[in-house]
């Protein structure tokens, strides 16, 4: 398998960085990046987050957006390559929860079920990038 700049059978890898920055952008084209989990789903970044977010909002209004490896904080790690989200349905949202308990391990799994309590079921959303 070739494996150049974080590239891989001709997409780019970032599911296997423990956090990605992705950035969407207001109805000005402001852009606004968030630091996330992701978990690669073959040419796909699959992330989870609130349902109620200003990024889900951001997606809604406009699907392009910008992602790349980062540490926690947020500061950039791989260069950021342009892609589309796709807030994803409440079964592929499951399978996306499923999906980041077994990559992030025990952490995973404490983070998905406090925010399960906090928000319900219907509270937080996945979100497909492709075209990446």
């Amino acid at each position: 398998m070739e494996r150049r700049h974080g590239h891989i059978l001709g997409y780019v890898n970032l599911g296997q960085e423990q956090y990605v920055s992705v950035t969407s952008y207001r109805k000005d084209g402001t852009p606004v990046a968030t630091p996330v989990w992701a978990v690669q789903d073959g040419a796909a970044v699959l992330i989870w987050t609130a349902a109620d977010s200003g990024k889900v909002k951001r997606i809604r209004n406009n699907p392009e957006v910008s992602v790349a490896g980062c540490d926690f904080r947020g500061k950039l790690k791989t260069p950021p390559v342009q892609g589309r989200a796709e807030i994803l349905d409440a079964a592929a949202t499951e399978r996306v929860r499923d999906l980041l308990r077994r990559k992030y391990g025990l952490m995973g799994r404490l983070t998905i079920l406090g925010s399960r309590l906090r928000r319900g079921a219907g509270g937080t959303v996945g979100v497909r990038i492709t075209d990446i």
